[in-house]
């Protein structure tokens, strides 16, 4: 192997979960924090846990909610409302 190009080895490089589970093992990088590690992700447990970002669970859920009041058949109806109504503008 060439002298000096391989990364420093730390023996017991410390990973800190967000659940606040410690773990030492070997790694080229010190201190690594992550948000999910087994003990706490839903796979490994069988427990539903939502990581929210920016609120998209919430936006996620709202789309939803509006699809079921809104339905497949009204959607299409609207389309072609809006369709026809182009097609007489552009004829006057």
């Amino acid at each position: 192997m060439k002298a000096e190009i391989h990364p420093a080895y730390f023996k017991k490089a410390t990973i800190t979960c967000g659940c606040g589970q410690k773990i030492v093992l070997g790694s080229t990088i010190e201190d690594i924090k992550v948000e999910i590690c087994s003990s706490c992700h839903p796979f490994y447990t069988g427990k539903e846990k939502i990581i929210d970002t920016a609120g998209k669970v919430e936006k996620f859920k709202a789309a939803r909610i509006k699809a079921k009041e809104v339905g497949p058949k009204k959607k299409k109806a609207e389309k072609r409302a809006a369709k026809t109504a182009k097609k007489e503008k552009e004829e006057k």
